[in-house]
């Protein structure tokens, strides 16, 4: 992932990346301006604890090979590190990650989807407590996600926006809510419509840029 002994403020955006596409790019790049980020790192998942139902997963290869094609020419990585440390949770590969990369800060990227389901991530408060968190908005989740338990726990930890730079100087836990142009584009939505998105996306033949408009 880079020199141990160089340092950063690292943006850390986990998920399936079944397929990676537009919106992924996009959140990135607008987190790294509103957090003064160096960089963003993709963590794909081997698998997700809360998607037991695995049928429309592609193979690993494919994902990680979609997030590459998608993060080319800008200031994000897409690893498998949670692959090579073995670990499942997130709770555990943040634990790991700030062990393994000292110089490094890092804060936590999620959508509004997944702060709605939070509570139900193994050790969430662990994860609060390890790194900062930044929410990024998504029409639809807002209310939802305002009121789940996670958030009523969080909600006294909450940053204003506009501070968003200094997330480095923060007692944890600390969460801040941002709020970008949403990008329509949706990993559903393309397997929908193209449910063999994964025969384009692989070390050798990747032509996965094409992908979100199928």
């Amino acid at each position: 992932m880079g020199s141990k002994a160089r340092g950063g403020r690292i943006g850390l955006l986990g998920g399936s990346f079944n397929p990676a596409h537009d919106a992924h790019r996009s959140i990135s790049l607008a987190a790294i301006d509103s957090l003064g980020l160096d960089e963003v790192w993709w963590l794909v998942s081997p698998g997700n604890p809360l998607k037991d139902s695995a049928n429309d997963m592609a193979p690993f290869a494919a994902r990680m090979a979609s997030a590459r094609a998608l993060a080319r020419r800008a200031p994000i990585r897409a690893s498998g590190i949670e692959r090579t440390l073995g670990t499942r949770y997130t709770a555990d590969t943040l634990a790991r990650l700030v062990r393994r990369y000292p110089r490094y800060r890092f804060v936590w990227l999620m959508g509004g989807d997944n702060l709605d389901q939070f509570h139900r991530w193994r050790d969430w408060r662990k994860i609060a407590r390890t790194v900062p968190i930044a929410v990024i908005a998504r029409p639809g989740y807002d209310r939802c996600a305002h009121a789940n338990p996670a958030m009523g726990w969080l909600r006294r930890f909450v940053r204003p926006a506009g501070q968003a730079k200094n997330w480095t100087k923060w007692r944890l836990p600390a969460l801040v809510r941002l709020r970008f142009r949403p990008d329509p584009t949706s990993a559903t939505a393309i397997r929908a419509a193209n449910p063999a998105w994964h025969r384009q996306c692989s070390p050798s033949h990747v032509k996965c840029t094409d992908l979100a408009n199928p």
